[in-house]
């Protein structure tokens, strides 16, 4: 009697000890990190040899920078149809004390692929200037129409992330009080920020 119960407890701890390491092991699949770009799996800080590749990629870009004489917000979505254009919609806002201006823009992105890490490129666009006078000032906000031109450079950290530089002159179509006519009133632009490329399909 008391040797069948001995070998009961041996054969039920070789059952439980063959089961537990496959217990413990499951969750190991379930927890595994998925890369939201598969192929940069292990890639770390390199880029792939030749041009950069732009051809339907999508780009999101968030910015610090200035505006005039004030501090600059800017959030950027940018899509390209083919290598060297890019159609790009841009958001900046300038908070001050007194006021506060958005800044929101349509543009153009010209670029000649390069086979290195620094990628120069041109823009220029149209939009409009949204200026929000303070609770001091009981005005209503006033909108401008606004074009955008300059040029940037970006630094790929790798093939789907790079650092952005960038400086825009931001051209308002407004009216002096007093005058007939239109006056013109340039603002420059300087931003920095971080590119994340996506491609959309093969």
């Amino acid at each position: 009697m008391i040797r069948r119960t001995l070998i009961g407890a041996v054969a039920c701890s070789l059952l439980l000890g063959s089961v537990s390491p496959a217990r413990a092991q499951a969750p190991a699949a379930d927890t595994e990190l998925q890369w939201l770009v598969p192929e940069m799996k292990g890639a770390g800080l390199r880029v792939s040899p030749g041009p950069r590749q732009f051809l339907r990629a999508f780009a999101f870009s968030p910015g610090i920078g200035r505006l005039g004489d004030e501090d600059l917000f800017a959030l950027r979505l940018a899509y390209n149809p083919n290598p060297w254009l890019a159609w790009e919609v841009a958001l900046g806002h300038n908070p001050t004390s007194s006021l506060q201006a958005l800044l929101h823009t349509f543009n153009a992105v010209v670029r000649k692929p390069l086979p290195w890490r620094v990628q120069p490129y041109l823009t220029a666009g149209y939009g409009m200037m949204t200026v929000y006078p303070g609770r001091a000032i009981e005005a209503d906000p006033v909108t401008k129409n606004a074009v955008t031109y300059g040029g940037g450079l970006e630094i790929y950290l790798r093939n789907d992330v790079a650092l952005r530089g960038e400086m825009r002159a931001a051209t308002v179509f407004g009216q002096e009080a007093g005058r007939e006519g239109t006056a013109t009133y340039t603002y420059r632009e300087y931003t920095a920020g971080i590119v994340f490329y996506r491609k959309l399909g093969s």
